[in-house]
């Protein structure tokens, strides 16, 4: 089993408040960033207007991406983001359509999220989920 990483949480290590090498050190699971993530801090990137800034969180961005493997969307995750999206509108628990994705792929990978979104993901049955937000 793998951690797949959610944008929440690096984006609280982008801001200074979570030390995400105190979570990943002394671990034996292998770490993943989604390319879904991966598009959401480079978004954040491009969104800021004072090119300090932009410089600063692009920094940051590469190298969170240089330090985690990206975990792609494959034909298996689209299966599953089907199913778990079909689910939670026939309960009227609807979630965000990029944390439907992060959720698809952590079953079709056998992954548990790490974030700071409990209120979201705790909507999804199954999903092995641990909370990075209180250390």
């Amino acid at each position: 089993m793998g951690i797949l990483i959610d944008a929440s949480i690096l984006i609280e290590a982008e801001r200074g408040r979570l030390d995400i090498a105190s979570y990943v050190q002394d671990r034996e699971e292998e770490f993943f960033i989604s390319v879904i993530s991966a598009s959401e801090l480079l978004h954040g990137v491009w969104r800021a207007k004072d090119s300090a800034v932009r410089a600063r969180r692009s920094a940051f961005v590469e190298g969170i991406l240089a330090t985690f493997p990206i975990l792609p969307i494959d034909l298996e995750t689209a299966r599953i983001h089907a199913q778990i999206w079909a689910d939670a509108e026939s309960r009227g628990s609807v979630i965000g359509p990029y944390d439907s994705w992060l959720a698809a792929a952590c079953f079709a990978h056998g992954h548990a999220l790490a974030t700071a979104n409990l209120r979201d993901f705790k909507k999804v049955p199954g999903l092995k989920i641990e909370d990075w937000s209180k250390k």
